[in-house]
């Protein structure tokens, strides 16, 4: 009996559950960083990541790259709450921003990485003040992170500024005219019309109508989770009859009504230039 009483949980180790019910387990001494553990907990090689938490051994990073360096500052950040709590959409936007970062910088250590190495990364993008913004963004994440975790002492993002958003007509609104030239063009039956209707009659974001498929549609009304609302809100939308003669004319693809060449899935930055 005194075998099947559940074991004391040993000092430091702290065990969290994410906003998506996975289990997750830290070691964290004190008020210092949190070390998360990847391993299955309970196996040979999650002691073997405890005890080398415990002592303070930093893990080299997958990429080869140094302990300490950039690369490695960002594997860690993509182990954590911090990181996982973003949208998925900000995570993917920001990847690639982390990704070009690696290959041009990822052997730097951090503690070279200044404000005016932020600055001269921004100044690089210049030619397209969005990326310059997202670049910026993804590192502020990455360094406020870092910061609270005590990997450094000064966060380097702090005091660089947007870069100045250039000032235009932005894109026209469409008329009664264009939609109907637009309906002309591509009539029921064509994948293009399925494009326009379900941003039409549901109103949803690219991001959020690229998802929509009938599994989410139930009594006529469609069910889902929006990728930018603050802690991603669940909308309910009707399918108004006019769309649901479009999604039965199709074609439309498995998984979303939205989507490309024989049924293939699009990201929103894909759909968006297609569009």
């Amino acid at each position: 009996m005194i075998g099947d009483m559940p074991r004391p949980r040993p000092p430091h180790l702290q065990r969290q559950r994410t906003q998506h019910g996975r289990v997750v387990w830290y070691v964290r001494i004190g008020r210092g960083p949190r070390t998360r553990i990847r391993a299955a907990f309970g196996t040979p090689k999650f002691d073997a990541e405890y005890q080398a938490a415990l002592a303070g051994k930093p893990r080299a990073a997958k990429s080869g790259f140094d302990a300490g360096s950039l690369a490695w500052l960002i594997e860690r950040y993509r182990e954590t709450t911090a990181w996982t709590d973003l949208s998925l959409a900000t995570r993917r936007n920001r990847e690639n921003h982390f990704r070009r970062v690696i290959e041009k910088a990822g052997h730097q250590m951090i503690r070279n990485i200044t404000q005016a190495v932020i600055t001269k990364g921004r100044d690089s993008r210049a030619a397209t003040p969005a990326q310059a913004r997202n670049f910026l963004d993804a590192m502020r994440g990455l360094f406020k992170w870092a910061k609270e975790a005590k990997h450094v002492t000064v966060d380097p993002t702090i005091g660089v500024k947007n870069p100045r958003r250039r000032k235009g007509p932005g894109f026209p609104v469409w008329t009664e005219e264009d939609a109907a030239a637009y309906d002309k063009r591509w009539p029921i039956g064509t994948k293009e019309r399925v494009w326009r209707d379900v941003l039409f009659y549901t109103g949803l974001r690219r991001g959020d109508a690229v998802t929509l498929g009938r599994q989410h549609v139930r009594d006529g009304v469609a069910t889902l989770r929006t990728e930018k609302s603050q802690g991603e809100m669940i909308v309910s939308i009707p399918i108004l009859p006019i769309l649901q003669d479009t999604l039965d004319a199709g074609p439309t693809g498995e998984l979303a009504f939205i989507c490309g060449k024989n049924g293939k899935l699009l990201t929103k930055e894909s759909f968006g230039n297609m569009f």
